[in-house]
């Protein structure tokens, strides 16, 4: 799995963090900040989830 973002469409949600903080964090403005682009598969539901909430589809997931 690979994880891809792109900071300049988010919206400062946070349903990233929510979702898998173990791989997402904001920085001060809110703005999405990815920790690992590769995680361990046993963050893949979170990270999939966190992609399918994200209202921006700023977060993208190849499998």
């Amino acid at each position: 799995m690979k994880i891809t973002v792109e900071p300049d469409k988010c919206v400062a949600s946070g349903q990233c963090v929510v979702a898998a903080e173990q791989v997402f964090d904001q920085d001060d403005d809110g703005i999405v900040v990815l920790l690992d682009a590769e995680p361990p598969a046993e963050h893949a539901a979170d990270v999939r989830h966190a992609a399918s909430v994200c209202p921006a589809l700023a977060i993208h997931v190849e499998e």
